[in-house]
């Protein structure tokens, strides 16, 4: 789940889970109509009626484009993407049932998240060829229009990190768990969209009151609670980790846990990378991941100093079982290297297919005509602002950090809308 993206990023503040069981039972409305081969590729279906065009707004509105219009479509791994789109079906149609989702989910996107789930439970084996048919039969492509000359993509990993269970041998800055009296006063799967406002608050007698600040936390205001987690060796080293919002911890006896984000302090998150640059510190040119950890660890009190200036704090979870088998984003779901897109739910649901085209980023891909990829909306960010924002996840280690650590690049979007499954209106969401 990710939280913050520092510095080239600036901010972030977001979350990252293994799907669930297939969903069984049969799809509802027109879907029910739609037969499913056991043993082929893909479902054999109709595909319904496009959807009609959204509702326009004065900074965000949808142009309805071709599948020939995506550059680099014919050339993507289109089975890559069905993975990526089967890994949030099951939590967001969890979520929708429950109550709990990441705001107005568009019914037609749950009824070909049920389709796609149904297809996979069928047996067949999914091919290149049948997932691309699916994407094409189910959804429309349609260009982000706003006010903006171009989009921004940047980019987060899962850092692996020494720590300790006990304090001791240089292991002395802890991370801690979610405190009893803290209170979601925000959905999570919202905090990017709403990030100015308080998320959580501390529940106290009297009622909702601010939460500790970073530097409270820091000087020690939850000792003796016991909610420490884990202990590492440097607080630089958990203010990033804070900021990819999970990790992996390589312990003293040799074997590796994961752990994520499990909520906040409430406050907004304040970039040290950005304050630096406005004090002069740094120009923007010179300012890195690098270069930022370097100057937060070369000097222990002022790097304290600085980082105080964020007030934000976040709380970690150990995963245990299946859920510890990756990282995750929003709602649980499993985030994909390369294929998992945090973005503003503001704009688009999590769940979403989107195509991302950013002929300019040709070190995240191999093609040398940059970066085109059908993507999914699996996460979000405090930083990730915009219709046309989003957030690559890289994957785990070093060499995923040094790819995110790089990347800030113009990119364009194009939404698959899904088709309106019995011909309503699709819910298109804007900021307020």
């Amino acid at each position: 789940m990710r939280v913050f993206s520092e510095p080239v990023q600036y901010v972030k503040q977001g979350l990252r889970g293994c799907a669930a069981g297939l969903v069984a039972g049969l799809v509802a409305g027109l879907l029910l109509a739609q037969a499913v081969q056991a043993g082929s590729s893909v479902a054999i279906i109709t595909p319904a009626k496009p959807t009609g065009e959204p509702m326009p707004s004065p900074q965000f509105t949808y142009a309805a484009a071709t599948f020939a219009d995506l550059p680099g479509w014919d050339e993507d791994d289109h089975l890559a993407a069905w993975k990526a789109f089967l890994a949030s079906c099951t939590p967001v149609l969890t979520a929708a049932r429950g109550g709990a989702k990441a705001g107005p989910t568009p019914q037609a996107l749950l009824d070909v998240c049920e389709l796609a789930l149904l297809t996979q439970a069928a047996g067949g084996k999914q091919t290149k060829a049948g997932a691309r048919a699916f994407f094409e039969s189910y959804f429309t492509p349609h260009s982000v229009q706003h006010g903006a000359t171009e989009g921004l993509l940047t980019g987060y990993y899962e850092p692996l990190v020494q720590g300790s269970r006990q304090p001791g041998d240089g292991f002395t800055t802890p991370i801690y768990k979610r405190p009893p009296d803290l209170v979601n006063v925000v959905a999570e799967s919202e905090r990017g969209a709403k990030s100015a406002q308080f998320t959580h608050m501390r529940k106290t007698e009297d009622g909702l009151v601010p939460y500790l600040t970073r530097a409270e936390i820091e000087q020690g205001a939850l000792k003796g609670q016991h909610l420490e987690l884990m202990y590492f060796r440097d607080p630089v080293d958990v203010f990033f980790m804070q900021i990819q919002g999970s990790a992996r911890i390589a312990l003293p006896d040799g074997t590796k846990v994961r752990i994520t984000y499990d909520g906040k302090n409430g406050y907004p998150y304040t970039s040290v990378g950005r304050m630096l640059i406005d004090d002069g510190s740094f120009t923007p040119e010179k300012m890195s991941l690098k270069a930022l950890t370097s100057w937060l660890k070369a000097d222990r009190k002022r790097g304290e100093q600085a980082m105080w200036q964020n007030k934000s704090y976040v709380f970690f979870r150990e995963l245990q079982g299946a859920e510890s088998e990756g990282a995750m984003g929003v709602l649980k779901i499993a985030l994909q290297p390369g294929r998992s897109l945090a973005v503003d739910t503001a704009f688009h649901s999590i769940g979403m297919p989107i195509y991302v085209s950013s002929p300019a980023l040709t070190h995240a891909s191999t093609n040398a005509s940059g970066f085109a990829r059908l993507m999914v909306a699996h996460d979000v960010g405090s930083a990730i602002k915009g219709p046309e924002r989003g957030d690559i996840f890289f994957g785990s280690g070093d060499k995923a950090g040094r790819t995110a650590g790089v990347t800030k690049h113009p990119g364009q979007f194009f939404v698959l809308l899904p088709s309106a499954a019995r011909g309503e209106q699709m819910i298109v969401r804007q900021r307020p």
